[in-house]
């Protein structure tokens, strides 16, 4: 898409696109901001894989809630990356205690890990069609990101393919570090039977207006986790908690940036909570969801 420079005198000046001269520096660049762009904190770069197809996963990280992610940035339209990174990702969930000692050193011995989502990050300045079409086959956890770079210092990037996570709820979670298989995780429907009708009828109201954000489907991911439900646009921007009468939300925005003329925002950085997010708000009501989806969407802005 062309990006425009306005002067001080509402001139438009075109800013042209162009390409890293080597892929190196965008790696570099999304690792030093890796927390920044995606909610994900680093754990190593080049992460050296053995075996029968030894290899090196370009960037290796742990979201904040708590899944093992991988980031590879694909240099040629040709190029089978995300093959490759399914294969990473196949490896890692193998070789659990490989990353979880890697990310111990760089995070502290008590970080969490959680295997039930893993994710697949490929950035790419191009993708064949086919690209999208082989990754809807192949199940969750991938996301396709285009990248362009205006002028030597803006780098815009774009979601074109991320599915949904909605599958079945495991009856026992495997505890061998050498199982192949990746761990099922939470559905919409196990935290609707945590609530009321009432409360279910207010979700699916607030759920349609999150999701409308974005103006395009697919392009905010939604999670079903054990105690809560996270949407994503690159990182999270908003977690619904199920509650006996009432919805309880956890915004990824500092409580200094939003605009809450009402005052039903409260800072709990401060106190433990479920969620990635360090503003709360509760809905009670369908005549609240207006206002509160306002709220949604300023912190769904800070990652666009």
């Amino acid at each position: 898409m062309p990006l425009f420079h306005i002067d001080t005198h509402n001139e438009a000046r075109r800013v042209s696109s162009g390409q890293f001269p080597l892929e190196r520096q965008l790696q570099i660049i999304i690792e030093a901001n890796l927390n920044e762009i995606f909610g994900v904190r680093f754990v190593a770069s080049e992460f050296v894989i053995r075996g029968e197809q030894p290899g090196r996963i370009d960037t290796l990280g742990l979201d904040w809630e708590g899944a093992p992610t991988i980031v590879e940035y694909k240099r040629a339209e040709n190029e089978n990356v995300i093959n490759q990174g399914l294969y990473y990702m196949n490896w890692l969930v193998e070789h659990r205690g490989d990353f979880e000692l890697a990310a111990q050193r760089i995070l502290g011995h008590d970080v969490e890990v959680d295997w039930s989502h893993p994710r697949l990050i490929i950035i790419a300045q191009n993708y064949a069609k086919w690209d999208t079409y082989a990754v809807n086959r192949m199940g969750d956890g991938i996301e396709l990101w285009r990248y362009t770079l205006y002028g030597d210092d803006l780098l815009h990037l774009e979601l074109v393919f991320g599915q949904q996570r909605t599958v079945v709820i495991p009856s026992s979670r495997a505890t061998s570090s050498s199982s192949s298989e990746i761990e099922p995780a939470y559905t919409l429907e196990y935290h609707l039977d945590k609530g009321s009708e009432k409360v279910g009828n207010l979700f699916q109201t607030l759920r349609e207006g999150i999701l409308a954000l974005a103006g395009e489907e697919g392009e905010i991911l939604e999670t079903p986790n054990k105690l809560y439900i996270s949407y994503r646009h690159g990182k999270n921007f908003c977690e619904v908690q199920f509650q006996s009468r009432s919805l309880k939300l956890h915004l990824d925005i500092p409580s200094a940036l939003l605009d809450d003329p009402q005052k039903i925002a409260r800072d709990v950085s401060g106190v433990g909570h479920w969620g990635t997010g360090d503003v709360e708000v509760k809905v009670e009501s369908e005549e609240e969801i207006p206002y509160v989806l306002d709220l949604v969407k300023q912190s769904y802005q800070q990652t666009i």
